[in-house]
């Protein structure tokens, strides 16, 4: 068996010509068991190449995800499972340890060279307001957690809405392939403890294994495609069976027998196949589940095709030459294409590449993946100095890990630092709200820089302590709870319940509490509608969970006031109010509650403070459309002017005077996405929320 290039290292000797037996294979039935998962098999190493090929220009031309990346995972396991078993039947040590450090001394290197590079583009070429994400993206490829990464921020609600995709996405793969190279080695290790015990092949106890893997993470994949698609897409968990149908067929392969015509209708049926998955499949909103078959049962019929020996056969395709070297920089070509095409999108400001540009971008990718492979990955694979002790394999690990992370942490601490000297003086320099109601502001530097920074996820302020157990929450509602503020002498307690347009006034709110005295309770998630009539984009039995736990909150809080966001704005200018919010407000009412309700802001179809990029000039060049919302009655006025225990709180004057949004106020950025307020420009806000919510608590006789 040929030793994979790095996207699948496996721990073996160098492979031997056609038909030559190794010295351990005479005689003994140990031998005649290592011979069966022995030889020279170029059809997988052209395999290799047909799949990045595949990724490469479905990713440039189609702007599609092809299944190729799944064939990847595929092959991966069924070399890897073939250098074990060797090991295993021919009684060598499986030496776990050194395998891991000889599999990331390999792989490290040259992801090092590309993460690095891929950095600087970042640094140079990306928008301001990705450059922090992405700077942690950088990190967590090289530790191999990028899909965790991807993962929740699929399902986060306030993940950044990037303007640009990752340039590091990709690694996403890479990660799965990285944790199951850690995984896979115990279960082999677990087979060399029965044959240690037993006497007996390894074969049966790894086929059991790895089908009980195969069976539990398939029905796995299955739900959480169904449920959670998003999530499930990056999830290590519902990829595993892939990596065990790799190892089954490595199991299996030398007990196939086939005709040569059988073979010959396998290869080519299996490539035609493997080649329309991506065209006929949406395989970024379908896999992983049941339909992933399609691909690597595609791949699983080329490698069972194996060699035809007919000058007809697809192998005679795959083990031509040209092939056999682009198989070779297969790893190489899937590190580099992706953050080059994604960087040449961001520079020339498009949504997909031309079919010119498109042609460049796969021959550069080409042919840097092979001057990479050849002036990079090579020389360190043909590098004795390391294998010759297992602290040196290590301390090469330690080097490249080093190389990106110390300084992508570094960068972050820069700028850390850069951005608390400009908070400090915000005070003076970036007054936001307050430039509209105070007249006696000291002057501060007119070239100051805006604040805050947009990058990122929406910046979540935090909900407080965590709410007591005793409250009863389901546990999966214990996070959106918090005591924000508890005060020992307070007056009144305060409950805020909503979604993310409650949540955005927690800094205000948190003044407002701390300045009259009042305790106050968070019970927010995002997404979630207080009216179960409203719409729920995602997470809708999140949600229904998320607001049956309310009673159990208002029976332990006893709020003395609840604020709420009352209205919703939409992208078209309009604003609603369900019935079933109303109803809600009568809940709380009905239990002695004084409702505010905080009128929602204006929102629009693209983020004001992104199309800034930290640039005032740009202002008037990033000024969505008046709105309608300031100045004219709403649903939830007619509600609380008939009915004292609500009580209305509309800011959104001060959001936008006159009706005109502007995205900088005072030199503060107003919007951090297309309908959140920045948590800074909230914070300026705070004397005037207080002024107004005790003027409507006293008006309406509270």
């Amino acid at each position: 068996m040929r030793i994979p290039p790095a996207l699948d290292p496996v721990a073996g000797s160098s492979p031997l010509p056609v038909g030559q037996r190794p010295r351990w294979a005479a005689g003994s039935s140990s031998a005649q068991w290592v011979q069966r998962y022995s030889g020279f098999r170029p059809e997988v190493q052209g395999l290799r190449a047909i799949a990045v090929l595949l990724v490469v220009v479905y990713h440039v031309f189609m702007g599609r995800v092809s299944g190729g990346v799944d064939v990847f995972l595929f092959i991966s396991a069924f070399f890897m499972t073939l250098s074990f078993v060797r090991k295993l039947e021919g009684g060598r040590p499986l030496a776990l340890g050194r395998y891991w450090l000889h599999t990331f001394k390999r792989l490290l290197p040259l992801a090092t060279v590309v993460i690095l590079a891929t950095l600087f583009l970042v640094w140079w070429l990306y928008p301001a307001q990705d450059v922090a994400d992405f700077r942690f993206q950088g990190v967590a490829s090289i530790l191999y957690f990028e899909n965790w990464t991807l993962a929740f921020n699929a399902v986060d609600y306030y993940a950044a809405d990037h303007s640009s995709a990752s340039p590091f996405q990709h690694f996403w793969s890479l990660s799965v392939q990285g944790q199951v190279f850690l995984l896979w080695p115990l279960i082999f290790g677990l087979a060399w403890l029965d044959k240690r015990r037993t006497g007996h092949s390894s074969v049966p106890v790894l086929a059991a294994c790895f089908g009980l893997v195969f069976a539990a993470s398939l029905a796995f994949s299955v739900l959480s495609t169904a449920t959670h698609q998003e999530f499930a897409y990056f999830d290590t968990r519902a990829r595993l069976w892939e990596f065990a149908l790799g190892s089954l067929v490595a199991l299996a392969i030398p007990y196939v027998k086939l005709p040569r015509a059988v073979r010959l209708v396998l290869g080519w049926g299996g490539l035609v196949s493997m080649v329309s998955v991506g065209i006929l499949v949406d395989v970024q909103g379908a896999f992983p589940g049941w339909i992933a078959l399609w691909p690597l049962l595609s791949a699983a019929a080329i490698i069972v095709a194996g060699q035809s020996g007919s000058a007809l056969g697809l192998d005679r395709f795959l083990s031509w030459a040209p092939v056999m070297k682009l198989g070779d920089a297969a790893y190489a070509l899937y590190l580099v294409h992706w953050p080059l095409l994604v960087t040449y999108l961001v520079v020339r400001d498009r949504p997909v590449a031309g079919p010119r540009s498109g042609v460049v971008i796969v021959v550069v990718s080409v042919l840097l993946a092979l001057l990479l492979t050849k002036i990079v990955e090579n020389p360190l694979k043909r590098w004795k100095w390391p294998e010759a002790k297992n602290w040196r394999l290590a301390l090469v690990i330690a080097v490249c890990l080093g190389l990106v992370v110390v300084p992508a942490r570094t960068w972050s601490g820069v700028e850390a630092k850069k951005q608390a000297q400009i908070e400090s003086q915000a005070f003076r320099n970036n007054p936001g709200a307050t430039v509209l109601t105070l007249d006696d502001l000291e002057e501060g530097d007119p070239n100051a820089p805006l604040l805050p920074v947009i990058e990122g996820a929406y910046p979540r302020p935090s909900l407080g302590g965590s709410c007591p157990e005793e409250m009863g929450l389901k546990k999966q509602n214990q996070m959106w709870c918090g005591v924000t503020v508890e005060s020992p002498n307070a007056s009144n307690t305060v409950l805020v319940v909503g979604n993310s347009h409650a949540l955005q006034w927690i800094p205000a709110l948190q003044n407002v509490a701390e300045d009259q005295d009042w305790n106050m309770t968070s019970y927010v998630r995002g997404n979630c509608f207080i009216g179960v009539e409203e719409p729920q984009v995602r997470d809708a039995a999140e949600c229904e969970s998320w607001l049956e736990d309310l009673d159990k909150v208002m029976d332990s809080v006893e709020p003395d006031i609840v604020v709420i966001n009352g209205t919703r704005s939409t992208e078209e200018g309009g604003e609603t109010m369900s019935s079933q919010t109303v109803e809600r407000m009568h809940y709380f009412t009905d239990r002695g509650s004084q409702v505010v309700a905080i009128r929602d802001n204006p929102r629009f179809d693209y983020a004001p403070g992104v199309c800034l990029e930290g640039d005032a000039e740009r202002a008037a060049d990033c000024m969505p459309p008046k709105t309608s919302i300031v100045g004219q009655p709403d649903p939830l006025g007619e509600v609380a002017a008939r009915e004292p225990a609500i009580t209305e709180v509309d800011m959104n004057d001060l959001i936008c005077p006159d009706g005109t949004c502007s995205p900088v106020i005072g030199n503060l950025i107003v919007y951090w996405d297309n309908n959140h307020i920045t948590p800074n420009y909230i914070r300026s806000m705070s004397s005037m929320l207080l002024e107004r919510v005790t003027a409507g608590l006293a008006e309406d006789g509270f």
